[in-house]
């Protein structure tokens, strides 16, 4: 099953971001679930959230997958949505 993990960043949290970021890409490459992924920008730029696509065997799996990443536990963001996701292209 494929989820979109779409994670809005706290205000102000750049630098929590970026303090995190080797941990959370270390999480990714360990875990092996992440098909896609890449951070949401501003209109300068800036890192300000997550997309995520996890394939993973149900909606709880990736629930454990967000609670379990460094950003999260970091208190990075301000929102988490897993939204079941369908690849057409």
């Amino acid at each position: 099953m494929l989820i979109a993990l779409i994670a809005r960043d706290k205000p102000g949290a750049l630098n929590i971001r970026k303090a995190n970021r080797d941990a959370h890409l270390s999480y990714v490459k360990e875990t092996g679930v992440v098909s896609q992924a890449g951070p949401l920008l501003d209109d300068e730029g800036e890192m300000t959230g997550s997309l995520v696509i996890l394939e993973v065997e149900d909606m709880s799996a990736a629930q454990a997958w967000a609670d379990d990443d460094p950003y999260a536990k970091a208190g990075l963001f301000a929102s988490v949505d897993l939204i079941p996701w369908k690849k057409v292209i």
